[in-house]
């Protein structure tokens, strides 16, 4: 029997949309319907067209639509989860001025340097923000439009993130969330609300930004007119406020008040991302201090190079991605696009501790120790921020769910799995952030908790793997190379 109410979410990230379908009543998974995007740059920039993020949704949708097989009467609700940061600037029309900077772009890292400088180092950011400017973060980016583009910054009427760009299209409401406004540098998480002083120091007027709703689960308006006929849905269904990826992907999880706090997460794609929904509000400059979707705090460090760096360290050798062995004495730290975590945007690849009998096979499983132990690294410092001891034995048994395209991966999972020494989770669908998308699309259709909703959908549970012993020898032969070399071979100030 088809089902009688269902909800879309949208995952809206840096290479395609896809748009889940999803029983609303039991968080079974219909359909997914998928489209491409392009990214363009290089020397350090990555941008995308936000129109085709218009095209692939729409794409998207009608897909999903026709492969669920549900009645487009049925549909009930819809939310976008994007990809973070990202800069886009609207004219007055709502076209895009030019095309989105997206989160990977790291020509801004100067000006997130001098606006750190400005308001007196990394300590007042985070007392703010939660966050210290890197390059990735949205108002590096603006403050390197203003100077680099003056007359696209000054024509600017709108300034949106890629999810807000795409929810308005859908409500035809200039809405954000808490979870994604609090990535843009000039949004408070001690305030909850954007910061005048902030935006003063950007020259950004708050009339150019949406408004923040409550929640990622806010319904801002009904779907427009407009928007139904381009989507092929029922105009007049809940738009929620939607969020961004990784807030999403932690109410796919259940992660949230209503749900598990404290719990890690490992986000294996195209950057490596930890994060855990808390009741703590965190401030370290070496983690972004995020809000989540729901009213809690999601704490999160990202590092740029993960599956694709590795992917392309193995194009290099000849080998299939899952053709590894363990290193042996070679450290190889696959910063290819620059690195975030830690904070080295002028970093390169660095390969050392090669002898006669390396193979390319150990060069490629030294491409992932590498790229695992710095996320690792990252998650040890997450936790201390939120008051917890990562060498503690009850927080260090505690499951680490692994989630994105790398969880599928089977040296990937056992990379992390002997790097970390934990009991791994790995939840059977790929599709977290769109399966969060829709609990928050049905949260604003009904008025109940995101949070509550995917918990009882159970989408944040499946495999589980025992831990196993740590690799401690290369952890620390890793590390080592990575402390060593920070300055003087990757760029480290």
């Amino acid at each position: 029997m088809p089902p009688r109410h269902v909800v879309i979410g949208v995952d809206s990230s840096t290479q395609s949309t896809k748009a889940a379908f999803v029983d609303a009543g039991t968080g079974r998974l219909l359909a997914v319907g998928r489209a491409p995007h392009v990214v363009t740059g290089e020397a350090g920039a990555r941008e995308s067209d936000p129109e085709v993020w218009w095209r692939a949704l729409c794409d998207a949708v009608e897909a999903g639509l026709k492969e669920s097989g549900a009645a487009a009467s049925a549909v009930t609700g819809i939310a976008v989860a994007g990809q973070q940061h990202g800069l886009v600037v609207l004219d007055r029309a709502g076209r895009p001025l030019r095309p989105a900077m997206l989160w990977n772009d790291t020509r801004s890292a100067p000006q997130a340097a001098a606006l750190t400088a400005a308001l007196g180092g990394a300590e007042p950011w985070t007392a703010r923000t939660g966050s210290v400017p890197v390059a990735s973060v949205t108002a590096s980016k603006w403050q390197w439009l203003r100077e680099n583009e003056p007359e696209n910054a000054a024509a600017a009427a709108a300034v949106r993130l890629p999810h807000d760009f795409l929810t308005e299209r859908l409500a035809g409401a200039a809405v954000t969330d808490p979870g994604d406004a609090s990535g843009t540098g000039w949004y408070s998480t001690a305030t909850g609300a954007y910061d005048p002083e902030l935006l003063e120091l950007l020259g950004l007027g708050a009339a150019l930004l949406p408004e923040v709703a409550e929640t990622g689960a806010t319904r801002i308006g009904p779907l427009t007119d407009g928007a139904a006929d381009a989507l092929g849905l029922p105009a007049g269904i809940a738009v929620a406020a939607g969020t961004g990826d990784n807030m999403s992907a932690a109410v796919g999880l259940g992660l949230g008040g209503a749900g598990l706090l404290d719990h890690p997460v490992l986000s294996l794609g195209t950057s490596g991302t930890v994060f855990a929904a808390s009741l703590t509000r965190p401030a370290s400059a070496a983690l972004s201090g995020f809000a989540a979707a729901d009213g809690t705090y999601l704490p999160l460090a990202c590092t740029l190079n993960c599956t694709l760096a590795v992917d392309k360290v193995a194009a290099l050798l000849g080998l299939d991605r899952d053709d590894a062995t363990p290193g042996g004495e070679a450290v190889l730290l696959p910063y290819l696009d620059g690195e975030r975590t830690p904070d080295l945007p002028r970093a390169s690849g660095l390969l050392t501790g090669l002898r006669h009998d390396t193979t390319p096979r150990q060069l490629l499983g030294a491409a992932y120790e590498g790229a695992v132990v710095t996320v690792l690294r990252a998650l040890d410092g997450l936790l201390a921020a939120c008051g917890l001891d990562p060498a503690d034995p009850e927080v260090a048994a505690r499951p680490l769910r692994l989630v994105g395209g790398g969880a599928r991966g089977r040296t990937w999972v056992e990379t992390v799995r002997r790097l970390s020494g934990r009991p791994l989770i790995v939840p059977g669908s790929g599709e977290l952030v769109a399966l969060g998308a829709a609990a928050l699309a049905a949260a604003a259709a009904t008025g109940g908790d995101p949070v509550a909703t995917a918990a009882a959908w159970n989408t944040g549970e499946d495999a589980q793997l025992p831990a196993a012993e740590r690799d401690s020898a290369t952890w620390e032969r890793v590390g080592s190379v990575l402390e060593g070399a920070a300055v003087p071979l990757l760029g480290g100030a």
